[in-house]
């Protein structure tokens, strides 16, 4: 019972004249009546185009004239994106199914005409206008060749025995020449912008602020100064300017007066720096700021922690059970059946 049989389909391949092939597709053709458009092989099995070109150049066969046929608008009826939308309008328009041109309208302004062809060989051959579909198969405008039969000239019978007046000899009615479809004038487009996909990284942390000591006394900002004026002697990239050893003097300032010494100061500045060093000011001041020591412990700081009081055990005296008490005694039963007794 939980098998399902598709009786329709079976009759439906029963039907078809001919043998089945063995693999490969099976076709079911059911004539349409309404609402068909005829496309033909050379667009729905082009060797060239790519699928999704020939589903948009399908879909614009089968929409009525008057019908926008913007990227955007396309982007918004179908899941693809701009990007491959673009693509395939390029695609058509290489091979001559489509053919945007700008035409200038009233008031100065630019529209962009768009022009569908469902058969370019045929337009290349000439002697092809375009005309509108039958409303019953399609909307969509078609291309239909017209041929123009020229009459030929009458032949004049021979005069008989019998004399009679010549007959007049039509003139052969004058055809008009087939015009030609002028080809619109390509308007060279504007290049299309490469597409730029959005970088994903990290958020920039803001740049912490150089420390700051609790109060920059002029001896500390003669002994930073110093110490940074010197670093060139240890490291001949660190050649500093007096504009950046003001900015920086805070820095080694705040390093100085949680008892760093200089030594120390001069080793994390200068060690394993990076080459060829572009930046020494930058340099400098993220270490001094990444790498700022915290204040020294004071001597209470070290002291080991006072340990809380023990109250030691005591036995009690009448049952010999044991307690925590300063004093010998009783335990806490025994003292409330003597204080009963009492």
């Amino acid at each position: 019972m939980d098998t399902q049989h598709d009786n329709a389909l079976a009759h439906a391949l029963a039907a078809i004249p001919g043998p089945v092939p063995p693999s490969g597709v099976i076709h079911v053709v059911i004539p349409h009546t309404s609402r068909f458009t005829v496309v033909g092989n050379h667009l729905a099995q082009h060797a060239e185009l790519s699928l999704v070109a020939i589903g948009v150049g399908v879909h614009i066969q089968s929409l009525p004239a008057g019908t926008e046929v913007g990227i955007k608008t396309l982007t918004a009826r179908f899941p693809e994106g701009e990007v491959k939308i673009a693509c395939a309008l390029r695609e058509l328009e290489a091979h001559g199914y489509l053919r945007r041109t700008r035409v200038r309208l009233t008031k100065g302004r630019v529209a962009t005409r768009t022009v569908f062809c469902n058969q370019p060989g045929a337009v290349l051959r000439g002697g092809v206008v375009p005309v509108a579909g039958p409303a019953v198969r399609s909307a969509a405008p078609t291309l239909v060749r017209e041929h123009i039969r020229v009459p030929e000239p009458v032949a004049v019978p021979e005069p008989t025995a019998v004399p009679e007046e010549p007959r007049p000899v039509p003139e052969p009615v004058p055809v008009p020449e087939p015009v030609p479809v002028p080809e619109p004038v390509p308007v060279p487009e504007a290049a299309h912008p490469p597409v730029r996909l959005p970088l994903r990284t990290a958020p920039t942390q803001p740049r912490r602020p150089l420390p700051h000591p609790q109060a920059l006394t002029p001896e500390l900002r003669q002994a930073a100064s110093a110490l940074l004026a010197d670093l060139r002697r240890h490291a001949e990239e660190l050649v500093l300017s007096e504009e950046a050893v003001e900015e920086l003097v805070p820095g080694v300032a705040a390093w100085l007066e949680r008892d760093a010494t200089t030594d120390a100061i001069r080793r994390a500045l200068t060690a394993d720096l990076p080459k060829p060093l572009r930046h020494p000011a930058r340099l400098l001041r993220h270490r001094l700021t990444a790498l700022l020591p915290p204040p020294l412990p004071g001597v209470h700081d070290l002291a080991a922690p006072r340990r809380a009081p023990v109250t030691p055990f005591q036995t009690c005296d009448g049952c010999e059970r044991a307690f925590r008490s300063h004093e010998p005694g009783h335990c806490r039963d025994c003292r409330a059946q003597y204080w009963e007794a009492a």
